[in-house]
């Protein structure tokens, strides 16, 4: 079974974290919630505390298939901060394992040069920052091993990208059937 570690810090969107962990569940995907921190609650930019599988410390990298960051604000910042998950992201992007980015968080992958050459899609506004892409107005992008979508609108799309990826594109369409998608 493919494992996903989202990872939270306070002030993410909650929809586009929590929308990736449902839809990711329902098709039989292992998905852990992370904390970037020690604690076990998160606060979401809207004042929802959410509760964590893990914390950082507890995370094991290497069990995970991918990682995903969502947007939000300050959560974007708060990722970024991370040493330890940037350190992680960076070694997923160079291994060739799947990270994904939602709304302002793609700006991440801008920063660290893990977007040149590739199609990525972010939050509107939020497009100079990803560094060397082919910025795109799709509501997700696929790229080699790298997928962007563009934010809380998007975020039923963001997921089932992901579960084609893992699961193929039959099950996510028939996921997508399930939910009344599309």
């Amino acid at each position: 079974m493919n494992k996903i570690g989202i990872f939270f810090a306070e002030g993410y969107e909650e929809v586009e974290a929590l929308t990736v962990v449902d839809l990711c569940r329902r098709a039989g995907l292992e998905v852990e919630l992370v904390s970037i921190t020690e604690d076990r609650v998160v606060k979401s930019s809207h004042g929802i505390d959410v509760g964590m599988d893990k914390t950082f410390s507890q995370a094991d990298f290497s069990a995970y298939d991918m990682l995903v960051l969502p947007g939000g604000m300050p959560g974007t910042r708060n990722l970024e901060a991370h040493e330890g998950l940037m350190t992680q992201i960076d070694a997923f992007y160079k291994d060739g394992k799947y990270i994904g980015a939602i709304c302002a968080a793609p700006s991440i992958f801008g920063h660290r040069g893990i977007l040149k050459g590739k199609k990525a899609c972010c939050y509107p506004t939020f497009e100079s920052h990803l560094e060397g892409a082919e910025v795109t107005q799709s509501p997700v992008e696929l790229s080699g091993n790298v997928i962007t979508s563009r934010g809380m609108g998007t975020a039923i799309a963001f997921g089932l990208a992901i579960v084609e990826v893992f699961e193929g594109r039959e099950q996510a369409e028939a996921l997508a059937k399930t939910i009344v998608y599309g």
